[in-house]
């Protein structure tokens, strides 16, 4: 049901929406289980570099695996991806499921690493050739061993999600019902996890 808005929540410049949906009694590990299952639900995202004089750019890439919670993608070292990376680390990983509203934001590092790491060959599915194209040279050939063919490893630093706990009809009915009373929506729950979280997760993952 949406909650009222309180005087002190516009004197401290609170959000309501943030203070309402903030979640911090869920278990961790219930976290990031629920973190995981929106994630693995969306094979693609939007991977953001900071690029020099330009600022952040994002292209949609995907998934080629998830590792707990970082994330591997298979990659043309020849695109500009690469030099965005060379010159900064920094990377965001965006999710938005339009069905439910879910999203997931993810700050990281990104490690980058060329054709001779066996995980390529490990993650490697069909239809990845289809974006590197054949040169018929037996060389290039968009396969596992073409040199062209890098990975690109995300290691998570900060993450943020927010997870419906509505159906659509109910989110519909809920916000329909908030602008009409003035009361704010309360349609899911919004979560951060931190580095000492994420390094926990990492370590109970590998």
């Amino acid at each position: 049901m949406p909650e009222p808005l309180t005087k002190e929540e516009v004197d401290s410049k609170t959000d309501p929406t943030v203070a309402t949906q903030w979640d911090e009694s869920t278990p961790k590990d219930e976290q990031f289980q629920e973190l995981y299952k929106i994630a693995d639900g969306m094979k693609t995202c939007l991977l953001t570099t900071i690029r020099p004089n330009v600022g952040p750019v994002a292209r949609s890439m995907a998934i080629a695996k998830r590792v707990g919670p970082d994330f591997l993608y298979l990659a043309n070292i020849h695109s500009r991806k690469f030099e965005d990376l060379k010159e900064n680390k920094t990377v965001q990983i965006t999710f938005q499921d339009s069905s439910t509203q879910n999203w997931i934001s993810i700050t990281g590092e990104a490690v980058t690493i060329d054709n001779a790491d066996p995980r390529i060959k490990q993650i490697y599915s069909k239809g990845v050739n289809a974006w590197f194209g054949d040169l018929g040279d037996g060389i290039h050939t968009g396969m596992p061993e073409d040199p062209r063919m890098a990975l690109i490893e995300v290691k998570a630093n900060y993450i943020a999600y927010w997870k419906s706990t509505a159906t659509s009809v109910g989110f519909f009915k809920e916000v329909t019902q908030a602008s009409l009373t003035g009361k704010v929506a309360d349609t899911g729950v919004n979560r951060q996890l931190f580095e000492k979280d994420i390094q926990g997760a990492r370590d109970s993952s590998s």
